[in-house]
């Protein structure tokens, strides 16, 4: 009797490389040319000035522009950071485009990273009312939704932080990383980091989500993820 047949799991998939090969060659362009990336496809927020005084001169501030919410993704703030986020992308992000295919996992990927984006205007272009004109960039907020996806959809596997060598089974990792990126957010926390956009990744992805697996008042035809 045939046993059925189930696909081998792919160490790495397409959209997972290309993101990873995406990623690195911006970071290697960035060496070359930070300052004409950051200035053109950083995120920046809404209603800044064209020109601020500093140490007593006009200096032009970059403005936001439609395409910075996804931009924004592929720019890093130095090697680790880089690191960090491409590690945790490939480490989890394998097992969801293996299971969902890989034009689910990618459409995925960019809401989370676009509604990412879209919180952290808020939060940035709240802060230009205070003169504070800062860019974000960093695919940290695509990959919190990837560690949103993989808790739900995986939540006894258990994982381990890497400040933390316990094992912890992913739902309760994603419930204390989000409790605490919130708490960070709120209160400040390890300034430099952008929270509201990691749990703006989170928000959209679980968002998603649901909407796939007909979850919300507004429904797809049919179910997408069935589990």
């Amino acid at each position: 009797m045939n046993e059925p047949f189930e696909p081998r799991p792919v160490l790495f998939p397409p959209v997972i490389s290309f993101l990873l090969i995406a990623n690195g060659l911006v970071f290697i362009l960035q060496l070359f040319a930070f300052e004409p990336l950051l200035v053109n496809f950083a995120l920046w927020p809404v209603g800044t000035p064209d020109v601020i005084e500093q140490n007593g001169e006009m200096v032009w501030v970059p403005q936001f522009q439609i395409w910075q919410l996804v931009s924004y993704g592929f720019l890093h703030g130095g090697l680790l950071h880089l690191f960090l986020n491409l590690f945790a992308m490939w480490m989890l992000g394998v097992q969801l485009e293996n299971a969902w295919g890989s034009r689910l996992f990618a459409i995925y990927f960019f809401v989370c990273v676009v509604g990412a984006g879209l919180i952290q205007l808020v939060v940035a272009s709240y802060g230009v009312l205070n003169a504070e004109i800062y860019p974000t960039i960093g695919a940290s907020g695509g990959v919190f939704g990837i560690l949103l996806a993989f808790g739900m959809m995986f939540p006894n596997q258990r994982l381990i932080f890497i400040l933390l060598p316990i094992p912890i089974k992913a739902k309760y990792f994603v419930i204390g990383y989000g409790a605490f990126e919130l708490f960070a957010g709120i209160t400040g926390t390890i300034a430099g980091v952008a929270h509201f956009a990691h749990l703006g990744g989170m928000l959209f992805g679980f968002l998603l989500i649901q909407y796939w697996r007909g979850r919300l008042p507004i429904r797809p035809r049919r179910r997408v993820l069935r589990w």
